[in-house]
């Protein structure tokens, strides 16, 4: 371990990994509660298209990916609420959309390349500076909003009437947990990949709660799981020889398994 950690790239995927699960952990949570946690994988692969479309124009995946994303996240938001689309049919069309576009786009250019294969199934020891960067300021924006917030999270996750009946900002609420996860599905997409992001908003969070008995307690169960995942799943990868993001997203499995089956006993 002492020697992978002296390799520059492998701190950089490591502290990228540690505070993009984190974010993920603490947001899988709230997803959960709220039966949202299907808009990680419509997310997901509306991002891929993003990408497709950066690397085909010739400019930076995260900065295409980034606003686009977000857009599509408020719109999954908006189309249930406008009485047109059922909420399950918009994540599951912006899905779609991302997914064939960026098929399209790969074909556009001759064939999936290298660096579109890396957002597809992950490649996280080529976490550049700049995106460690955005994973902090990711990990600190996630911890402010929900765990500053907490009690009006709460109310709005178990009874979303309630909460506005109470005089609670559901509406801003909402639209702050739809950009959060977009962001953070984007900067995951280079850790585990598009087909398995959605894994890490998943797995911890419903450990957790197996877990936890208090709301707080759940989404900090859930960012040490998650984070915890992301450290062994790369030791593993690098001793293994395997896909970091396979070997994270099988720990994670593993992890849920094992608690559900100790809680049945």
């Amino acid at each position: 371990m002492m020697e992978l950690l002296h390799m520059g790239f492998m701190r950089r995927a490591l502290l990228a990994g540690v505070l993009v699960g984190a974010s993920c952990g603490a947001l899988g949570v709230v997803l959960l509660l709220r039966r949202g946690s299907l808009i990680g994988e419509g997310l997901a692969h509306f991002s891929f298209g993003c990408v497709g479309l950066a690397v085909l124009l010739g400019w930076p995946p995260l900065a295409m990916a980034l606003p686009l994303a977000a857009a599509a996240s408020l719109a999954i938001l908006r189309l249930p609420r406008s009485g047109s689309l059922p909420g399950d049919a918009a994540i599951g069309m912006v899905a779609a959309v991302g997914l064939a576009g960026g098929v399209a786009l790969a074909a556009a250019r001759g064939g999936f390349r290298v660096d579109l294969f890396g957002y597809l199934f992950g490649d996280v020891l080529t976490v550049p500076p700049v995106e460690v960067g955005l994973a902090a300021v990711l990990a600190l924006s996630v911890a402010g909003v929900l765990f500053g917030l907490r009690r009006p999270w709460l109310a709005l996750a178990f009874d979303p009437a309630h909460a506005e009946a109470a005089g609670l900002p559901t509406a801003r609420m909402d639209r702050a947990l739809a950009v959060l996860t977009a962001v953070t599905v984007v900067l995951g997409i280079r850790l585990v990949g598009s087909l398995l992001i959605s894994a890490m908003l998943i797995f911890p969070a419903a450990t957790a709660l197996r877990l936890a008995g208090s709301f707080s307690g759940a989404m900090g169960w859930a960012m040490t799981l998650a984070a915890g995942s992301v450290a062994g799943g790369l030791l593993v990868a690098a001793a293994a020889n395997l896909p970091a993001g396979a070997a994270i997203v099988l720990i994670q499995a593993a992890g849920f398994a094992a608690v559900a089956a100790l809680r049945r006993r």
